[in-house]
């Protein structure tokens, strides 16, 4: 029996109790994957990505083990939620212009104390004194820096459009903005690089692409990092009690956590690990969320239908950014018809062995947007689920 094929066995068994659709989270995996994104880091605290968890309970889990510190946030909603729920260290990763929340985080001194917002732009300061409607609480900002790697002059672009500030000299200048607005506080520096911590560098049967991803992570590397530190250097020059410097991603934390000027290191999606890691050279790690369908029809020798699975992922749109078949090994989309909103026909010869009522077990392409189709994680131990636990959206929760 293969390793997917037991992992398989003790799914079914933990579940023989409970109807598809279901989701679960192995407990063992998870575990183990944390481990393993402490050990990368080398020291330096893992704050995790909320976005990539979606589950207050497992985020209570990660952050009590050794080596995870404070979580980053993804909506100001969400932020504060947490913060009322009793969290204490919490990074606002994107900029927000919802009035209603930041008059909250104004008005509140222990939401004050524990949020941190960000920005990237004097206006956006402006914003959050216009919404502050009384509140007098020092707000506590983060400056965004621009990962991307410029060539030719900036004429050839790698990396997400995020922030608009790419120099020291841009940095600097918006710390000096914040250090002469009263009211606020800056506090810590983030930098994601998503086309290093985010692009997988070994894509299945194309050699010549994973090589050209390699080499333009190389000198993303080299060059973030020296402007990176630069960049500390010049913001440390006006704020010199700069808490934090957060910059990586799951499938950077070594490379990054050797950079002498970052401090921290953000990662969640290598918790779950989802099918967008698969293809890295600089960790592996095991699948630990994954979703069943049920079988619902047998139209034929070598194909079933289950009921559901088109959970398509956030991005460009393409194949990779559907769920996979996992288990069991060997089946595939109809390419007429993919993963349907209702029904979903799998080819394959383990068809002729599924059941009507048996389950097919999936991956999805990113790690917290599984949340969004589940209001119950199943958290599995061994052959056993072990407990129930409600996801954002079973707690009510639909922050984006």
């Amino acid at each position: 029996m293969t390793a997917r094929a037991a992992d398989r066995a003790r799914y079914d068994r933990a579940t023989a109790h409970l109807d598809a659709p279901l989701a679960i989270v192995d407990l063992d995996a998870f575990d183990a994957n944390a481990d393993d994104l402490v050990r990368r880091a080398g020291g330096k605290p893992v704050r995790v990505a909320s976005k990539s968890v979606r589950c207050r309970a497992l985020l209570e889990r990660v952050l009590a083990r050794d080596g995870f510190q404070g979580i980053m946030s993804f909506t100001l909603d969400e932020s504060l939620w947490l913060a009322r729920s009793g969290f204490e260290d919490i990074l606002l990763a994107y900029p927000s212009a919802d009035r209603a929340r930041f008059a909250e985080l104004a008005a509140d001194p222990k939401l004050a104390g524990a949020v941190t917002v960000m920005i990237d732009d004097p206006a956006q300061l402006a914003l959050i004194d216009a919404a502050r409607d009384g509140g007098r609480e020092v707000v506590r900002v983060c400056l965004e820096l621009d990962t991307s790697l410029r060539l030719l002059g900036g004429r050839v672009r790698v990396g997400a459009r995020r922030s608009p500030l790419h120099s020291p000299a841009q940095l600097a200048e918006l710390a000096r903005s914040v250090a002469r607005r009263p009211g606020f506080r800056l506090v810590g520096i983030m930098a994601y690089e998503g086309h290093i911590a985010g692009v997988g560098d070994a894509v299945a049967g194309r050699p010549l692409r994973s090589r050209a991803i390699r080499l333009m992570q190389a000198t993303a590397r080299r060059e973030l990092a020296e402007r990176r530190a630069d960049v500390v250097r010049a913001v440390r020059a006006v704020a010199p009690d700069l808490e934090f410097v957060n910059g990586g991603g799951t499938g950077s934390v070594q490379h990054t956590a050797a950079e002498d000027a970052v401090t921290e290191i953000a990662a969640g999606s290598g918790l779950y690990v989802p099918r967008l890691f698969d293809n890295y050279t600089s960790f592996s790690a095991r699948p630990a969320a994954l979703f069943a369908q049920p079988v619902v029809r047998r139209p034929g020798v070598g194909v079933v239908t289950v009921l559901g699975g088109g959970y398509p992922a956030s991005g460009a749109a393409g194949p990779d950014r559907l769920p996979v078949p996992y288990l069991p090994e060997g089946l595939r989309y109809d390419p007429q018809e993919g993963p349907g909103e209702v029904q979903t026909p799998l080819l394959g010869s383990p068809a002729d062995d599924l059941l009507i009522g048996d389950k097919v077990w999936f991956r999805h392409a990113k790690a917290g947007e599984l949340c969004e189709r589940f209001d119950t994680l199943h958290l599995v131990e061994g052959d056993t689920v072990t407990a129930a636990v409600p996801t954002y959206r079973g707690e009510g929760r639909t922050f984006l």
